[in-house]
């Protein structure tokens, strides 16, 4: 970063270290075309969650838990029972009297602290605040754009590029503020020379400096993610990124700008502010007791959760199954892989993170893009690309770039009036066909092609089909499928697509992994590796659309001589995927019957094409048959699991250290999107804009909305995805997961400190210990929950 390259004194960089530490605060957003689920906590994911809602709340006025009549009620449905209440109060050192007298009372109000700009509008009567994020906004949306703006951005990095914006602004001085470009165009230096003068200016010292800094970053809102999320993503590949500590001296200017010329006002109001900064961080009583009730919403949960898992489930067998079906752990497979077991008897499915292990940098056809193909925890090891000859990729491009200078063209300001006149009756048969939810036909994909050595794709093959606990008892016919969700009209469309994949659907992985283990030389190898697959075994590649629960096949190679098996294989997928829209169109508003799925992903006027992940709340480590045969409503991560076969828990490690800490930042983005919206959702999907490409705003400007919409998870009326820790359940044996997680400090602190719940299985696989930061303690067998 810039400000390492100067020499400062002491006190300016104890600063500069609280600015990184800021930083760090702050979770990523990753752009609109590959949507990632983040964990919005991820900042505060080293202390208990009472620790981070008095942070939060005074940073951003954030509250990170539901409101106490949401408690109450469920204490009075019976869904919080008395031992929930008792063990939640025992944890945090309470009683069972104070949460009952805490859920009855009113929620206390939460609000952050002042910022000179919000001094100001008290002194003044002017919403400096919204000015700020105005203006704020509009350079930034510039500064980021990813091609949606005709006219180029301003060049430089983001200081530079927003003091030639700032300078040339004069709307700060018509709104009261004069002078204010002339002050930004006489700034000299960079970033860091910028944010140790406005901290000289604003008094900010070494104590008030972190949680000064943070509170100013939330105040930028997505920006600020968008931002974090360049920097994240440097430091996972070892570079460095200044954006982030830019937009924050970017803010401290405007605060100094602002303080220089109301301070006559608001000098003593900004004196209290600054104690309040410099005073230590601590939970309020308040805050332990909303923790407290959650955690006893928690273990609801869990409790139901156990009582599922105890009900007898379906035994093993060790006869040869006749099809097998492997889809990513996405909680959406769940139904759709009940509905094909229960319709097949002669099916086995399989769950295994949706990338199929091949975490992969994809070229598409035509395209000069690449695609990373993984979860965003790692960096693409392998590259891909579609297979096309050099004509039609030729023709692709130049097909592209005739769509986009057409798209340009109607939009841009000296044709987009005309263009109306002359052109928009040609748009008639596309309008009525939109309008009317009618499908849009594509034609075939090219193939996937991975770019990898004979021995490293046989050592790949078999560090997956290990990972997929799939080393024996393979049917005659597999299929690996992917999932996606066709949807239109949609700026946020990648969320709902496979974040194992990176925002992208799973077609590319899945036909990948498909054609790898199909290969003969890959076959030839795995004996080597002590994996034989049976000549007759096959695989077959799919999609399963989580719109529509169809499952599209990739019959990329001859299927003769399995044409039975693949008979089977169509019948079977047929009547899943209306068994499973059945199930699904009763929990989707408007949704008039299993049919009107099947459309709903194409109508541009849908809200609610689907439900996503909304309701996910427990993953579930562990053979198929501890959880075949039970409903577990489209709510668990399944993640087939032997440790039996798992050569020192290496395959264990792997789940723990990545499917579970992306199953979390899943299911703590859907629980910050319920419980704090305002500062982590996108708000309200009726009222978006996009801008620059990256993510979207509500009305004309302003601040970047990241997270996901309202409707994601809200009807309407009432939350449709109940804010819940995640339940990890694992079968293994507890002294090999107390090992990992001695080694994964970051993964055992998501436990210590209450964002998820850690449970060991026992050989019936029922939850028979819970793990604590004191370690494991035994639980009662949980009766089977009744039906």
């Amino acid at each position: 970063m810039s400000h390492q390259r100067m020499t400062f004194p002491g006190p300016v960089l104890q600063l500069f270290a609280a600015a990184e530490d800021a930083i760090a605060q702050i979770p990523p957003a990753f752009p609109l075309t590959a949507t990632v689920a983040v964990n919005p906590f991820l900042g505060q994911a080293n202390e208990s969650r009472a620790m981070a809602a008095a942070r939060l709340a005074r940073a951003g006025g954030v509250r990170v838990t539901q409101e106490r009549s949401r408690y109450a009620a469920m204490i009075a449905d019976g869904l919080i029972t008395t031992p929930d209440l008792r063990a939640a109060a025992t944890a945090a050192g309470l009683t069972e009297a104070d949460l009952r007298t805490a859920a009855d009372a009113p929620s206390p109000a939460v609000h952050a602290l002042p910022m000179v700009a919000d001094l100001a509008r008290e002194a003044t009567g002017t919403d400096w605040p919204e000015f700020v994020a105005d203006r704020f906004g509009l350079w930034a949306s510039a500064h980021f754009d990813r091609g949606q703006a005709f006219w180029p951005a301003l060049s430089g990095g983001a200081f530079v590029s927003w003091r030639a914006f700032a300078s040339r602004d004069l709307t700060a001085g018509i709104a009261g503020l004069p002078g204010f470009n002339a002050h930004v165009a006489d700034l000299q230096g960079d970033a860091a020379e910028a944010l140790s003068g406005a901290c000289a200016t604003l008094g900010i010292t070494a104590d008030a400096a972190p949680l000064y800094f943070h509170r100013l970053l939330m105040s930028l809102g997505g920006w600020a993610q968008y931002a974090r999320h360049l920097g994240w993503l440097a430091e996972r590949d070892g570079n460095r990124d200044g954006t982030c500590f830019a937009l924050l001296a970017i803010a401290a200017t405007w605060e100094a700008a602002l303080l220089e010329r109301w301070g006559d006002r608001i000098a003593d109001a900004w004196s209290d502010a600054l104690e309040s900064y410099a005073a230590p961080v601590a939970p309020s009583r308040d805050d332990l007791l909303d923790a407290a009730l959650q955690d006893a919403a928690d273990r609801a949960a869990e409790r139901r959760l156990a009582e599922q898992l105890a009900a007898p489930g379906n035994d093993a067998t060790d006869e040869r199954p006749a099809l097998q079906a492997a889809f990513c752990i996405d909680v959406r497979s769940e139904i759709l892989r009940r509905a094909l077991e229960a319709t097949d008897p002669g099916m086995r499915t399989i769950g295994f993170a949706g990338f199929f292990g091949l975490a992969t940098a994809h070229r598409a056809a035509g395209s000069d893009l690449v695609e990373a193909r993984a979860p965003v925890l790692l960096r693409p090891g392998v590259a891909s690309h579609d297979l096309v000859g050099e004509s039609s990729d030729r023709a692709l491009r130049v097909r592209r770039r005739a769509v986009r200078a057409w798209g340009r063209f109607r939009m841009a300001a000296v044709s987009a009036f005309a263009f109306v006149e002359a052109a928009g009756p040609l748009y008639l048969a596309k309008l009525l066909r939109d309008a009317t939810g009618q499908p849009h036909h594509h034609g075939p994909q090219p193939m996937p092609a991975m770019e990898l050595p004979v021995p490293d794709r046989v050592i790949a093959a078999a560090t997956v089909l290990r990972a997929m606990s799939l080393t024996k008892d393979f049917a005659r016919l597999v299929l690996i499928s992917g999932h996606g969700s066709h949807v239109t009209n949609a700026p946020h469309a990648s969320a709902l697509q496979c974040g194992a994949c990176g925002g992208h659907a799973g077609d590319v992985n899945a036909r990948l992994l498909a054609a790898l283990l199909n290969d003969p030389a890959v076959r030839a190898g795995l004996p080597e590796q002590g994996i034989t697959v049976p000549d007759d075994t096959l695989f077959i590649a799919g999609l399963h659309d989580t719109v529509t629960d169809e499952v599209t096949l990739f019959e990329d190679r001859g299927l003769a001589s399995h044409a039975d098996d693949l008979r089977r294989l169509k019948a079977t997928l047929a009547k899943s995927s209306a068994r499973a829209r059945t199930e699904r169109a009763l929990a989707l508003p408007r949704a008039a019957d299993a049919a009107a799925l099947l459309s709903r992903g194409h109508d541009w006027a849908e809200l609610r094409p689907e439900w996503g992940l909304a309701g996910c709340s427990a993953f579930i480590a562990a053979p198929r048959q501890r959880t075949a045969g039970r409903d577990l409503a489209g709510r668990a991560f399944l993640h087939d699991y032997d440790w039996h076969r798992d050569d020192g828990f290496k395959v264990l490690e792997l789940i723990l250290t990545a499917p579970v800490v992306v199953a979390s930042w899943i299911s703590l983005q859907y629980y910050g999107s319920a419980v704090a919206g305002d500062a982590f959702s996108a708000g309200n999907k009726l009222i978006h804009n996009v801008t620059g490409g990256i993510g979207v705003v509500e009305g004309n400007g302003g601040a970047l909305r990241a997270g996901l919409p309202l409707q994601s998870v809200h009807d309407g009326d009432a939350l449709r995805h109940e804010p819940l820790r995640l339940t990890v359940a694992v079968e293994a044996p507890r002294e090999a997961i107390s090992d990992i997680l001695s080694r994964h400090e970051g993964v055992a602190r998501l436990f210590d400190n209450g964002w998820l719940a850690l449970y060991a299985m026992d050989d019936a696989g029922r939850l028979g210990w819970r793990y604590g930061s004191d370690g494991w303690s035994a639980i009662e067998c949980a009766e089977p929950k009744a039906a």
